[in-house]
């Protein structure tokens, strides 16, 4: 064994056994609070690598 976990071993793992890992570290909510979404902006539309290129290429 190299020290690395075998596939077969992972499906042994339930999500109870996980249930106590925190993966994003604690969260404390404050439930009293507003979020000022008014502020917020949102990303634009997404799009592919190929037609990103295609477009900078037709606007140089």
């Amino acid at each position: 064994m190299d020290g690395h976990p075998h596939p077969a071993d992972r499906r042994g793992l339930t999500p109870l056994f996980w249930s106590h890992v925190r993966p994003y570290g604690k969260v404390n909510l404050d439930m009293d609070t507003r979020l000022n979404l008014a502020t917020a902006a949102a990303p634009g539309p997404r799009v592919a690598e190929s037609e990103a290129a295609r477009s900078a290429m037709e606007n140089a």
